[in-house]
């Protein structure tokens, strides 16, 4: 079995990010809003798909306007059997002028929603953790290859 492909995006909404929530048990973790491409979807409607089921945003005909992909991290996890490897495309969108209070999840995995300055991202338990990238990141970059993120 080879990689998972799971498509994400940065939403900017002036100088902050929207993270969503995932909690199991007692762990919780923020992630980019995204998740799984399937068998004979664009990565384009993988994230729109996702995006509208995630945050409520990106509904048929209401489509975000994305970039990208900005991004592109290695996720392999070495201490799980079998590992687990996710490739993680990420794409950015400006959600300024949106009202985000339109913003909910028809997920269940999904407990919450947070707009989060990219200096409050220490510490905070994000996965991929790419604090360092989001920190710097900016519209117009070129796409970054992270590397060979080790999953959590």
């Amino acid at each position: 079995m080879g990689p998972r492909i799971r498509v994400a995006a940065l939403l900017r909404w002036h100088d902050r990010i929207l993270l969503i929530r995932h909690a199991k048990g007692t762990s919780e973790r923020w992630l980019l809003p995204g998740g799984g491409v399937n068998l004979g979807e664009s990565l384009l409607d993988a994230l729109h798909r996702e995006l509208a089921e995630e945050v409520g945003l990106g509904e048929p005909g209401d489509e975000l306007p994305v970039e990208g992909p900005v991004a592109i991290v290695d996720s392999i996890s070495p201490s799980r059997w079998p590992p687990k490897h996710v490739v993680h495309i990420v794409f950015a969108a400006d959600l300024t002028g949106t009202p985000l209070d339109r913003v909910a999840s028809q997920d269940d995995a999904v407990s919450g929603h947070r707009l989060f300055a990219p200096h409050e991202l220490d510490g905070v338990p994000l996965h991929p953790p790419i604090q360092r990238f989001l920190r710097r990141w900016r519209p117009g970059d070129p796409v970054a290859y992270l590397g060979a993120l080790w999953a959590r």
